[in-house]
């Protein structure tokens, strides 16, 4: 099985953000990529991630979707 979903990790700026603690690795599945966010999405908040898109082999499936609660 290839690893074709991915994240792309935004800063407040919609920037793309790359560096220590964001994964560079893809995911099988569209559900082990969201369950890598729902476990992971504190820690991403704390490394400066403010958003995140969800794409498949680089189309955009979701997102920009904000880590934040919304008020």
């Amino acid at each position: 099985m290839s690893a074709d979903w991915s994240w792309l990790f935004l800063d407040a700026h919609g920037e793309p953000m790359e560096g220590e603690g964001l994964t560079t690795t893809g995911f099988p599945t569209q559900s082990d990529a969201e369950s890598y966010l729902g476990e992971s999405w504190r820690e991403l908040l704390e490394s400066g991630v403010e958003a995140v898109t969800l794409r498949e082999n680089g189309t955009v499936v979701y997102g920009p979707m904000s880590l934040r609660a919304s008020e």
